[in-house]
Parts: structure tokens; sequence; C-alpha cells
């Protein structure tokens, strides 16, 4: 038997993922600061939010099962401080090149999200399973969507290298706390580590539901990041101009998607993730065709993201108690591929933002994420997506 959380580790937990997975995005508002201080292009930059993608969808293949093999205590414990040694190198960084290694590194450990969803879910007291796992989701949710807006303010204050040392600080904070409250008991896996991993390909063939979910959710995922990088990149430069906490300041309006998160899941219960993904998507490529007519009004712009950000997560947490509902026994496996190809898509966004935003300009960027979102709807209506 599993050994149950202590008081407070769920929350702890919570943190941990919130504060982890910031890391990929926090960033971001400050990309046009970043390309200034090393004097190299917007367009190189906007390779970080990728690559950080690129070092998480690692991390979710090759560090998420090692749930099923170290002591929860250790194992987050041991990334959270390679967070943190992974974000100092990025704060020292004098190059693109070594900036885009230190963000893979991080990309990877901040992976240690997924994995704290996991350990709630395993270690949760009996009955309340559930629960545990769905806090661990708020605070991943919340670390998202404050992270642009801690990332920014801080970046304004401090610079943006002092930004990454507060985090990297907060980082090894959290290692800490985890040592001292996470069970130190080693769990008992039923296959070896290799076995696991050569296990997680089969599910994508064997599960035709799967494939859909991934398909799906890739594209909502691309239209994410696609619209946030090149909304950050267009903010700064003229006619808007804004700095980096101005910048930051419009996450807040993704704060209507984390209080949906509550509600999806009594909606998906009622009408399935189907009916709920498809009228998400809907919502999202609604709030991103207001911010296609153009930036210049901040409520119209605070509006079409808080609407494009409600639509985008509750559709993703609609689509993952899908995925689990495939196999309830294997949901870890599922989820990790899912998560890898999941982010693999989202990554394209990323990279595509800043060449796609210098060629053709905001408005046509914007409607590349509104055919996505379109495309996701109407894959998310077929009966076999269900």
């Amino acid at each position: 038997m599993s050994q149950v959380l202590p008081r407070g580790g769920t929350v702890l937990l919570a943190c941990i993922a919130g504060t982890a997975i910031a890391n990929n995005y926090a960033i971001q508002p400050a990309l046009t600061a970043v390309a200034a201080d090393l004097d190299v292009p917007a367009s190189v930059i906007g390779l970080v939010p990728t690559a950080a993608l690129v070092g998480c969808m690692f991390g979710f293949a090759f560090l998420l099962p090692l749930t099923d093999h170290f002591a929860p205590g250790r194992l987050v414990t041991a990334q959270l401080g390679a967070l943190a040694a992974a974000l100092v190198l990025a704060a020292s960084a004098t190059g693109p090149v070594p900036l885009l290694a230190a963000y893979l590194l991080i990309g990877a450990s901040a992976g240690v999200a997924a994995q704290a969803g996991n350990i709630a879910g395993r270690h949760a007291p009996p009955g309340r399973r559930g629960r545990g796992v769905a806090t661990v989701a708020a605070g991943m949710s919340a670390g998202i969507l404050l992270s642009r807006l801690a990332g920014g303010a801080l970046a304004d204050i401090v610079g943006w290298r002092r930004m990454l040392l507060v985090f990297a600080a907060i980082a090894l904070l959290g290692a800490i706390a985890a040592l001292t409250l996470l069970p130190g008991r080693r769990p008992r896996p039923d296959r070896g580590y290799r076995t696991a991993l050569a296990s997680l390909p089969p599910l994508l063939r064997h599960h035709p539901q799967l494939r859909r979910a991934v398909v799906t959710g890739g594209l909502w995922y691309f239209a994410f990041n696609l619209i946030w990088v090149a909304l950050a990149l267009t903010l700064a430069r003229p006619p808007h101009s804004l700095d980096p906490t101005a910048i930051g300041l419009y996450s807040l309006a993704g704060l209507l998607g984390f209080a949906a998160l509550p509600i999806t899941g009594r909606l998906t219960d009622r009408y399935t993730p189907r009916t709920v993904i498809t009228a998400c998507m809907l919502t999202a490529a609604a709030g991103t065709a207001l911010l296609a007519t153009g930036l210049d009004s901040p409520p119209a712009t605070a509006l079409g993201l808080a609407l494009f950000d409600a639509g985008c997560f509750a559709a993703q947490a609609a689509n993952q108690s899908r995925v689990i509902a495939l196999d309830p026994h294997r949901s870890g496996s599922l989820s990790s591929v899912y998560l890898v190809l999941y982010f693999t898509v989202g990554a394209l966004g990323t990279a595509l933002a800043a060449p796609l935003l210098d060629t053709v300009g905001w408005p046509d960027t914007a409607l590349t994420a509104i055919a996505a979102l379109l495309l996701a709807a109407a894959l998310g209506r077929t009966p076999s997506a269900s």
C-alpha cells in the first residue's frame, strides 16, 4: 500500500507544480528585452519558449515514469534542484545558444509538475484521489496563468536575469519542502524502467481515441502558444511599445479559464467530453477572432484573451478526462503519451510565432490560430472522438 501524503502534502505538490511549470512561460513578456540585451533578432529569442517545451516533452517521456521507481521526496527534490541550477545557467547566459540550452534543461526539470499530479493521485488518502489530482491541476493552471505577470513584473523591477534567479530560489525552497514533507518510501513497480518506456509507443497504436485526443489537443495547444508568444512580441513593438509588466498583466484575463475548470468537470460528466470540447473550441475561436481585429483596445484584447484561455483550459480538462477513461489502470502511461505529443505540437506553435508574425503580421497570425481551433472543433464533433 502506498504511503499516504502528510497533511498539507497535496497543497505543497500543487505549489510545486505551479511554480515549476511557470518557468516555461515567465520569460515571454521579457523576450524583447532579452533580445536587446544579447543583441540578437527577436526571431531567435522567440525560440526560447520552444526550447522550454521541447525540454518539457523530454521530461514527460523519460522522467514521468520515474515516479514508479523512486521515492517522491527524493525524486521531486532532485528535479527541483536541477531546475534551480538550470535557471542559474540561463541567468548567466551570454548568447542565444547557452540560453537555449539552459531552457532545454529548464523545460525538462519543470516536467516535475506532471510528476506532482501523479504523486498526488498515488499517495492520496482512500476516496480522495480525484480531489488530489484536481488540486495539483489547479496549481499548474494558476502557475501558467500568473507566470507571465510575475515574470514581466520582476523583469521590469530587477531585470530578466535577476528574475530568473528569483525563480531559482523558489525552486530551491520547494526542494527543501519536498525533502521534508513528501513520502520517503520507494514504490515497488510491477515492471522495470526500460520495460515501462518500451510499453508507451504501442498505446498510441492500440487506442484510436488516444490518437484523436492527441490531434485535437495538439491543435488548440498549437494555437495557445502561437497566440501568446506572438502577442507578447506584438505588444512590445511599436505602436504599442508596452513594457514587460503591462504585457504580463494581460495574463490575468486567463483567470476566466481557471475559474471554468470546476464547471468543466461537471459538464463533462453530464454532456460527454466530445460536446464540451466542441463548445470550448468555438469559444476560443470567438475570442481569437476578437483579437484578430486589432490590439488597440485593452478591454477588447482582455475579453478576447479571456474567451481564448477559457476555451483552451476547459477543453484540456475535458480531453484529459477522456484519456484517463480509456484505461484508468494505465492512466499514467496514457497521460505520458498524450502529454509528450501534445507538447510536441504546441512547440510548433511557439517556434512559428515569431517568423509567422514577421511574415504576415498579427491579424493573419491570429487567423492561423482560428483555423487550428476550428479544425479541433470539427474533429471533436466526430463520434469516434467521444
